[in-house]
């Protein structure tokens, strides 16, 4: 290649400078501001009795912290011995409308029902917008094959609901659509299964469960026979190559694609329905991490049009059910377990080779007692939150379901740090939103962290609110006070 004449270099050395030097600048700058405040969310879970107990001192502090915005529900209130009485009297003409049976008579609290409505009140002045979550009322359904997709008893609840509660504008469906993606029996499923209520929608559908059962069964058979040799030639090389290590024939591809077209089709229905209402109904969901999503068939890009807010779920914990760490790791040993030749790197390539996803310092099981390296949120969690954005294309609709603390989903402590570090990947990752699940409750580390990415750093004061899930400090002190003498 000639060199730049000497007429020439300088020209094109001025222009190069010229237009840099502007963004250099301008980059510079950009990184000297301090970061965007992200706007947090929470869940207001059972027993509700416990927010409205005290709720104007946690709504005054929350929403100093940086809160805008509540899923509340499921929608029951906890009695002393364990039972639940609903939150609001139902009405039977609604149910009829829809062709359903209204839900059993049962005995109700009116001093609870004046304390909740209180508390929504006083969520609407502040400015928050409100969102049931889950179904809040169930009646009837109609038959499967009047409506497989069993939307209709779910939007006469819905109705029901947001008639008796004006203040909330909405609801999230946790997981819609979602199938089984552990390869071990765990929560409940496990992949390789149709289960009774599935059968019967596909049947009414008109999907060939047979073939379905002979595509779950090939591919069983195949998990159930990898070599050494077969995954180490297979698993680095790409989609090709993994179609033949995991030998997906046409049942198997059947299969697949009947169970995401099964979602599709309830993702339309529930939509259709919400349409319907008598006012505007906003309408959520809390879908697994993108890395798991094609497998649980919640396709982000195919599915957000059907919502106004997708919630991503921002799980990370090891063990308990849906954190990323925990079905990582039953993979891995339900795949050591099936095929005992392979070595543990053998069966994280081959989960890597079907998700697409690698653990950063991750080599064994016994590194993930470990906890998290500061290059999984840098990595994966920032990877997570990018895919999500894009898919969905509307950083509005986009609103991180995000949950630590001492046994988030039965599983293993995500501490304060975890929290900080995946808040801050998250938002450099361009994520402007976010919901806390308190789990099992709000703690100091959690609201510390989250009041200083979201609003005013919180402090304790006297008199003032206090996360409950931490013990008082006078707690530990044995009943004494000061100067008592005691």
């Amino acid at each position: 290649m000639p060199c730049p004449s000497p007429a020439t270099f300088p020209r094109r050395h001025f222009l190069r400078t010229a237009v840099a030097a502007p963004l250099a600048a301008r980059y510079a700058a950009a990184a000297s501001q301090p970061p965007s405040r992200l706007v947090a969310w929470m869940r207001i879970n059972n027993p509700l009795e416990r927010y409205m107990a005290d709720y104007r001192r946690t709504f005054d502090a929350w929403q100093e912290g940086g809160v805008r915005g509540i899923a509340i529900g499921r929608m029951y209130f906890v009695q002393p011995d364990g039972s639940t009485l609903p939150t609001f009297p139902a009405d039977p003409n609604v149910y009829r409308k829809y062709g359903v049976e209204p839900p059993a008579a049962a005995p109700r609290d009116a001093d609870k029902e004046r304390q909740l409505r209180a508390m929504l009140d006083d969520m609407v002045r502040r400015g928050w917008e409100i969102l049931f979550f889950s179904n809040p009322r169930m009646g009837g359904s109609r038959p499967v094959k009047e409506d497989p997709y069993q939307v209709i008893g779910f939007a006469a609840g819905v109705q029901d609901a947001i008639n008796a509660f004006p203040q909330v504008q909405g609801v999230i469906i946790d997981g819609a659509g979602e199938h089984h993606y552990e390869l071990a029996f765990h929560h409940g499923g496990e992949l390789f299964e149709i289960r009774r209520w599935e059968r019967a929608q596909y049947e009414a559908l008109g999907a060939d469960v047979a073939r379905m059962e002979r595509g779950i069964e090939h591919l069983k058979h195949r998990f159930h026979s990898l070599s050494p040799a077969l995954v180490r030639y297979h698993s680095p090389a790409g989609l090709l190559a993994g179609l033949a290590l995991f030998d997906l024939n046409e049942d198997v591809l059947y299969w697949l694609r009947m169970r995401q077209q099964s979602s599709m089709g309830f993702f339309a229905a529930v939509r259709e329905q919400i349409d319907k209402m008598n006012r505007k109904v906003k309408l959520g969901t809390i879908p697994r991490a993108p890395t798991f999503s094609v497998l649980t068939t919640q396709d982000y890009q195919r599915m957000h049009p059907y919502f106004d807010y997708v919630f991503p779920k921002h799980y990370f914990w090891h063990r308990g059910f849906d954190g990323m760490y925990g079905t990582v790791a039953r993979w891995v040993e339900k795949i050591g377990e099936w095929n005992p030749s392979l070595s543990e790197a053998d069966c994280f390539a081959v989960v890597k080779a079907w998700f697409g996803i690698e653990l950063p310092g991750i080599r064994s099981l016994s590194d993930m007692e470990n906890g998290f390296p500061d290059a999984f949120f840098d990595q994966v969690v920032y990877a997570e939150t990018r895919r999500a954005l894009e898919a969905i294309g509307d950083e509005n609709k986009v609103i991180a379901w995000v949950s630590s603390g001492r046994k988030p989903h039965a599983g293993d402590p995500m501490p304060a740090h975890d929290l900080s570090r995946i808040l801050a990947a998250s938002r450099r990752a361009g994520l402007k939103r976010f919901l806390y699940q308190p789990d099992p409750d709000l703690g100091v580390p959690e609201w510390s962290v989250i009041s200083g990415f979201c609003g005013k750093p919180w402090r304790a004061t006297p008199g003032g609110y206090w996360p409950p899930d931490t013990p008082k400090p006078e707690t530990t002190n044995g009943g004494r006070k000061p100067g008592d003498g005691r």
